[in-house]
């Protein structure tokens, strides 16, 4: 009987590793979710891993970078986080999540108010890149705003067209294409002022950033040409208020980033949404859209765009 039980122990302590293994497996990987709010959806992400036996997760929120969640906890199939501390008179928010096959379910609380929540698994989006490309095709004609609609109150829009340029004259709404995409190639040139801001959407959830603020307003993943706080460039001389070159090619969630001719994203993949995404349907095709909520003195030309030809 005690060598039945000696056994017995040590097969049940093997397994508890990989039977907690499997059970924070559950967890890991990642989620899109889309946050009901007043006006519509708000698009956030968390990725989930594992490392060295512990849970290492990244959230992006609605706006702003993804960063890495410090006051994560794990148990079982329950993961906790503590988004935001209290402070003064504000309290944590905080995100209670099950996991149950490819969804989390929870709520997000902020001291009496709460939020239902659900995050679905990340599409992989894993695709080789098409043989051939269909022609380039203009999104901008040069004359009107054809093919375009800004994003929430138009009374708020200061986009319109000067001598042939799309132009943003001041802070305001953002600008989106009436079509939506899936794979794509899409060229555009851009004029960005010295203290400008903006940004150019792939699919409405990936920006690829456009600035001109100091050095030291954004580290190297939020600078002008990165895949906003996921994805660094190569270092391109800064050359605000003069003409620039962009060359992007998204397949799946993979990426190419070819600035003023020089590749400075090569075939990089693009982990989930950055903020500012219209939604968090990574797997749906989506629009481009320019940002004009940040700064104006924006300009834009020769914005085409080639898609997969069948």
């Amino acid at each position: 009987m005690q060598k039945f039980m000696t056994g017995f122990i040590l097969v049940a302590a093997l397994l508890v590793p990989a039977f907690a293994q499997t059970q924070g497996a559950a967890l890991v990987g990642r989620w899109d979710f889309n946050i009901p709010a007043k006006d519509g959806n708000r698009a956030a992400w968390l990725g989930v891993t594992e490392k060295a036996g512990a849970l290492e997760v990244w959230y992006q929120p609605t706006g702003g970078n993804v960063y890495e969640v410090k006051d994560a906890k794990a148990d079982g199939k329950h993961l906790t986080l503590v988004l935001s501390p209290a402070s003064g008179n504000h309290p944590a928010t905080t995100w209670e999540l099950d996991a149950a096959g490819d969804k989390l379910t929870g709520v997000q609380k902020q001291g009496e108010k709460t939020m239902p929540l659900t995050g679905v698994r990340a599409p992989e989006l894993k695709r080789k890149e098409p043989k051939t490309w269909t022609a380039p095709e203009p999104l901008f004609n040069g004359k009107d705003l054809t093919g375009w609609e800004p994003i929430g109150d138009a009374k708020n829009s200061h986009w319109g067209v000067k001598d042939g340029l799309l132009v943003n004259d001041s802070h305001g709404a953002n600008l989106k294409t009436t079509r939506k995409f899936d794979d794509l190639k899409v060229h555009y040139e851009m004029s960005c002022p010295d203290d400008g801001n903006s940004g150019f959407y792939l699919r409405g959830r990936y920006e690829v950033q456009i600035e001109y603020e100091p050095l030291t307003s954004n580290p190297p993943e939020r600078r002008i040409g990165s895949i906003y706080g996921r994805i660094t460039p190569k270092d391109m001389p800064r050359t605000p208020g003069q003409w620039e070159t962009f060359d992007v090619t998204l397949v799946g969630r993979t990426v190419t980033v070819v600035r003023n001719g020089v590749t400075t994203i090569d075939h990089q993949v693009i982990e989930g949404i950055t903020g500012g995404a219209l939604d968090a349907n990574e797997g749906e095709p989506g629009p481009f859209y320019i940002q004009g909520d940040h700064t104006g003195g924006l300009k834009f030309r020769n914005i085409t765009v080639s898609v997969p030809k069948h």
